[in-house]
């Protein structure tokens, strides 16, 4: 198992949040994946899952970056951050 795509993402600058240290404990880490990879992911844990019930413009490819460990089998994926994602860490 790879690193984390949150951990990935904060090292280059991206504007996740992961207010919870990547503990699965927010949804500040909320991106959604292409629909071309969504299917290579693992499903979503139940708690992930109840997780993203309380991030903001949630889709069907939704997954918190936390929970994504990149491999190789993972190389090329692609993720968008939502829209309404706001880093407030930054401030």
């Amino acid at each position: 198992m790879g690193e984390r795509l949150l951990d990935i993402a904060q090292a280059h600058g991206q504007p996740l949040e992961g207010t919870c240290e990547g503990q699965m404990a927010c949804s500040t880490c909320h991106v959604i994946v292409s629909s071309e990879d969504f299917a290579r992911l693992p499903p979503a844990s139940e708690e992930e899952e109840d997780l993203l019930d309380l991030a903001a413009n949630v889709t069907r490819r939704s997954r918190l970056a936390c929970q994504i460990w990149l491999s190789e089998e993972l190389d090329g994926l692609t993720v968008q951050m939502p829209g309404a994602s706001h880093n407030m860490q930054g401030r």
